[in-house]
């Protein structure tokens, strides 16, 4: 499936141009900040901009819909079928919404349409089933009942990267366990959260239920964070905008605080590993996939020396089927940076992995006459160490260091040295290796053989500074949801 440009807007034009709050209160801000699209730096509408009044009038909704307990006392079975009706809007607006996301993301229309937005609702209809198949226990003596009750207020701060899958991984296992919600979308990328809200109030779910508030992090979600009346906060993002969310639980009502933040995750090639198509399509996907602004990417390679040359001269084949274009183009692989501060940074780490002596293996050029001008090509530097800020610091960007090693133990504490632990992927034939690798790496999801985030059925989240508190995805999912009470029946 593809779409033209003029069937994109087509498909867009009645949501594209404004994403408001969604409060059941009519007493709300009016202020508004343009939305401009990443793709030509156009202003393509207008978001609400929230206060922290706005905040509290979703609280107050919220907390009060929360108490009546219509959604809240609906048996699972009955959210189950409203869910299902959600997920089955979605689908029959598949189309508009990834639109939403290529025009608000700049992100590529076949990626939206092939991957995100299947995605999105598959989460959707796995916690669905989920609702009526997940149950509490019995303590030996049969007189201690152990359940899980919703937690109560929940907010879920979203990143920009993947806009409507992140809502899905947030919203639907806060909403199936019987949660009020309030959505605070990325100021970037409101648009698909916006009309998404809006099919779930069609499906039936009630507006006490599920709130959005729009705006800046440091208004809507700083409000969030310190809201005396908000039960728990998840948030997707930067790992210097987790830690304020900890601050904020500190110095409020500690409230629980689920953050996925960012990484900087290995590729390993080992000596014993097959160099085939399979191989280099998922390295560079791990590396470039999603413009790299992708908080698993497999930013740094680590690869056997024996290997090197043969895996760079087939990287760099590769990269010629990797399109860097327009996201309407069904064949673009590689649209622009989300925003100009972003696109500077990243353009910033490229200069620098030049001056402390990093060799330009293929790319680095700025595509500065297409659209916004904020286009990078996939690039490669190779003679990266573990000094070098290319190997350190997380660049959200498309840039691959390259970085070798002689030994298991080496590429494991290459592997490992850093502060995040998201992901990581390596390639051998050696299953007995496999093992030993898998359990080396200080990541929450490793894969062998291939670049993978798992799926809906396993849990997603980091150790050290990639994650804290909670896993998205899977039943693990639920547990942040919920609060755990015995209910004890004495003899």
């Amino acid at each position: 499936m593809s779409l033209t440009k003029e069937q994109v807007f087509e498909q867009a034009k009645q949501q594209k141009t404004w994403a408001g709050h969604l409060i059941a209160d009519s007493n709300i801000s009016q202020n508004t900040i343009d939305n401009r699209t990443p793709i030509d730096d156009s202003i393509i509408g207008k978001i609400a901009a929230g206060t922290a009044q706005d905040v509290d009038a979703a609280v107050k909704v919220a907390r009060a819909g929360f108490e009546s307990g219509a959604w809240r006392r609906m048996t699972p079975a009955e959210r189950k079928t409203i869910m299902q009706r959600w997920a089955a809007l979605m689908q029959a607006h598949l189309e508009e919404l990834a639109a939403l996301d290529c025009i608000d993301a700049g992100k590529p229309i076949t990626e939206c349409l092939n991957t995100d937005m299947p995605a999105t609702i598959e989460t959707f209809e796995w916690y669905a089933e989920a609702a009526d198949k997940v149950f509490g226990k019995i303590a030996p003596t049969g007189l201690g009942m152990i359940v899980q009750e919703p937690i109560g207020v929940v907010g879920t701060v979203l990143p920009w990267n993947f806009p409507a899958q992140m809502y899905a991984w947030k919203v639907a296992p806060a909403l199936i366990t019987g949660n009020s919600v309030i959505v605070k979308p990325a100021e970037l990328t409101s648009l698909s959260a916006y009309r998404m809200t809006e099919l779930a109030y069609e499906a039936g779910v009630p507006k006490d239920a599920l709130q959005m508030v729009c705006g800046l992090g440091e208004a809507v979600g700083a409000a969030l964070g310190q809201h005396m009346d908000v039960d728990m906060v998840s948030f997707t993002g930067s790992t210097e905008v987790g830690r304020l969310f900890l601050e904020y639980a500190a110095k409020s009502n500690l409230k629980e605080i689920v953050l996925e933040c960012g990484g900087k995750s290995p590729q390993i090639v080992f000596d014993d590993a097959l160099l085939n198509d399979d191989t280099i399509d998922n390295i560079l996907s791990a590396a470039f996939w999603n413009m790299s602004e992708n908080c698993s990417c497999g930013s740094r390679l680590l690869v056997h020396s024996s290997q090197k040359q043969e895996l760079l001269d087939k990287l760099k084949a590769g990269l010629k089927n990797w399109k860097v274009g327009s996201p309407y183009d069904p064949d673009t692989a590689i649209g622009p940076m989300i925003e100009k501060a972003h696109f500077d940074k990243v353009t910033h780490y490229l200069e620098v992995a030049k001056q402390e002596g990093a060799t330009l293996v293929v790319g680095g050029n700025i595509h500065n006459t297409l659209g916004s001008g904020w286009y990078i090509e996939p690039t490669i530097f190779d003679h990266v160490s573990a000094d070098m800020m290319l190997f350190q610091e997380e660049v959200f960007g498309p840039l691959l260091a390259v970085t070798t090693f002689e030994s298991e133990d080496e590429a494991i504490k290459m592997a490992n040295d850093t502060q995040y632990g998201l992901a990581a992927s390596f390639y051998t034939q050696n299953i007995h290796r496999a093992y030993r690798v898998a359990t080396a790496i200080r990541a929450g999801t490793v894969s062998i053989n291939g670049f993978s985030e798992g799926d809906i059925t396993t849990p997603f989240g980091g150790y050290k500074q990639s994650g804290f508190g909670g896993r998205d995805n899977g039943l693990e999912a639920l547990a942040q949801y919920t609060q755990t009470k015995t209910i004890w029946l004495a003899n």
